[in-house]
This record gives structure tokens, C-alpha cells and sequence, in this order.
């Protein structure tokens, strides 16, 4: 009886063994998510640095079952657009865009970057990170748009450059300026008179203006060097009209092939690397404002009145654009009284 209890033992033993080599390489076979990450920008930029940050850390918390693949300097779709379209039919993960044309899927946005409505970055900080800013971010899934929103980024405060000096609001008249694709942004630079041209890429921005299709462009100070445009619009008007954040968006669809588990660690990494990003950023502002400075371009800062005049034709697309969201702008304003 022993005898027969031992040779048992021993075959069962082995059997688990066999069993346990088996399943063993199968465990080992099972292959991690790969998602694909859209950025328009350069590597080395603010944004793009966070995006593989944001990468390396999916893959580390989550034990390498997710992996993000980077794409930086809009080699998979070009355009902020493109992206979007992208997400919304799962063809891509994520995508580090504006909030501008994200403004198209959500209207709502439109009221966290109406034009001269922040006071400093600090002021805007406190309205993303507060209530305000963290229902519009669960406004984008709430849409049925087919995006998520991670995550802001810092995109610093957005500025005309042109080939031509403006000191007063008369002088944009007749100036033709590549706006994003937004018609609230076109619309403020109409009330401007100037005409906002809009299908233009990032990346064909300088190619546009040494072709005079148009006289210049808005953006901050790292995209105005980091793009090269600097070498073709040499005049730097620094009105700051808008502060428009980056937002880090994810599909709907495609993230339907990570498991619920990983879907939450994926969205508290993306928060996790605001503060990464915002440090990259205030870096390279520094740094971007020191070269374009130092290559000859023409920084002209509005006189306070012709600041006033700026802000005064913005009136209409307050009532326009904004009178949807006027407890918001209000609430953004109230906020602002900490930090004057």
C-alpha cells in the first residue's frame, strides 16, 4: 500500500511539474498592448518629453502589459485634426493636442480660453486643476465623442508673430494670419481685422509665410523657435491673448483592449506627468525667448492702452462665443482676484 501511495506521489509530482513547464512558456508568450501615441511636435519639446514620460511609466506600472509607442514631429497624421479623427475610430490611443480644436467636439472648452481672460500661468493652473477645469476634462468622454481627457499640458500663453510691426490694432488690419481650426480663434482675429486663414499645419507654417500665403501666425515661444518660424516672421507681438492648455487624449475604442485595471493606472500616470511637463515647459520658455531674442527678432510689447484696445474688440465674441458659459468665465474671473 505504501509502495502503491509513493509511486503515486511521485507521478502526480511529476505531472505538476510537466504541467507547470508547460503553462509556464505560454505565460511568458502572452504579448503586452502596444498603443500608438500621436505629438506634432519635435523631440526635445516640453510636450514630446512628457509623452515619453507618460510611455515609460504605463509600461512600468502596469508591469509591461501596456507599451506606448512615441511618434513625435506628426509623422503618423500630421495635423492635431487628424489625430482626433484617428481616436475617435480607434486607429490611434492617444494624442497630445490642443485644446483648441477639441473645442469642436465640446463647446464647453470654448470658455477656458476666451481670449485676455487669464491673468498668469498661475491663474489658469488654479482654474484647470479646480473644479472648473477637471469637469471640462470629464465633459470630452461625457460627449460621446469617442475621446478621453487624460490630462492638461502647459502650452504658455499664445502671442501673434508676423512679418510686419503691430503696435495698435489698426495695423492687423488686412493681415492674413494661420489660425488653429476654431471659429472662435478665427472670429477673434476678425474683430482684430485681419483674416484668420485655418488647414494649415504646425509644420507648413514657415513654408506659408516665406511663400506669402500669410503674414504670420499666434503661438508661444518655444513652437515660434522650435519651428523655425522666428527666421520668417521676425516680428514677436507679445499681446498673450490667449493661454490655450494641451490636453493628452485617449480612445475611447482603442483603449478597449486594456483591461479596466490598466485603464486606471493608465489615466493616474497621465495626471502623474503634469507637473513633469509644466517644468519641461517653463524651461524651455526661457530658453526659446533667450534664442529668438538673440537672432534678431523684434519683441514689441503693446503699450497699456493699446492692450485696452485689444481687449475692447473682444466684446462681441464674449457675447458671441461665451455668453453660453458665462457662470464659468465668471468663476474663472472670481479666481483670478488671488492672483493679480
Amino acid at each position: 500500500m505504501r509502495k502503491r501511495l509513493s509511486v503515486l506521489f511521485v507521478l502526480l509530482f511529476v505531472a505538476s511539474v510537466l504541467v507547470f513547464a508547460q503553462a509556464a512558456p505560454e505565460a511568458a508568450a502572452v504579448k503586452p498592448v502596444v498603443l500608438k501615441l500621436s505629438e506634432v511636435h519635435a523631440e526635445g519639446y516640453p510636450t514630446s518629453l512628457a509623452d515619453h514620460e507618460f510611455a515609460r511609466l504605463v509600461e512600468e506600472k502596469t508591469q509591461g502589459r501596456v507599451k506606448i509607442e512615441v511618434y513625435t514631429g506628426g509623422t503618423l497624421y500630421g495635423q492635431e485634426t487628424a489625430s482626433i479623427e484617428a481616436l475617435q475610430i480607434g486607429d490611434l490611443a492617444f494624442a497630445r493636442v490642443s485644446a483648441s480644436p477639441v473645442a469642436s467636439y465640446v463647446p464647453a472648452l470654448n470658455a477656458i480660453q476666451m481670449p485676455y481672460l487669464y491673468n498668469n500661468g498661475a491663474h489658469m493652473w488654479a482654474v484647470l486643476n479646480g473644479e472648473v477645469g477637471q469637469k471640462m476634462l470629464s465633459d470630452i468622454e461625457a460627449s460621446k465623442s469617442g475621446l478621453i481627457g487624460l490630462c492638461y499640458y502647459d502650452a504658455g500663453s499664445r502671442s501673434f508673430y508676423l512679418t510686419k510691426p503691430v503696435n495698435r490694432v489698426a495695423d492687423m488690419k488686412g493681415l492674413k494670419i494661420r489660425m488653429q481650426n476654431n471659429q472662435m480663434m478665427v472670429r477673434m482675429v476678425e474683430l482684430l481685422g485681419a483674416t484668420g486663414v485655418t488647414g494649415i499645419g504646425p509644420n507648413d507654417v514657415y513654408s506659408a509665410i516665406t511663400q506669402g500665403v500669410i503674414d504670420g501666425a499666434e503661438n508661444n515661444w518655444p513652437t515660434y523657435q522650435n519651428m523655425g518660424d522666428y527666421e520668417a516672421a521676425k516680428y514677436y507681438i507679445l499681446d498673450q491673448h490667449t493661454r490655450v492648455p494641451e490636453i493628452l487624449l485617449g480612445s475611447v475604442e482603442a483603449l478597449k483592449k486594456v483591461s479596466k485595471e490598466d485603464l486606471a493606472i493608465i489615466k493616474q500616470v497621465a495626471k502623474e506627468t503634469q507637473e513633469f511637463e509644466i517644468s519641461e515647459w517653463a524651461k524651455k520658455e526661457a530658453s526659446s525667448e533667450q534664442i529668438v531674442r538673440a537672432a534678431g527678432t523684434t519683441v514689441i510689447s503693446l503699450s497699456p492702452e493699446a492692450f485696452a484696445e485689444f481687449q475692447s474688440k473682444m466684446a462681441p465674441l464674449y457675447q458671441e462665443f461665451g455668453s453660453a458659459y458665462t457662470d464659468t468665465i465668471n468663476k474663472i474671473k472670481e479666481i483670478g482676484k488671488q492672483f493679480k
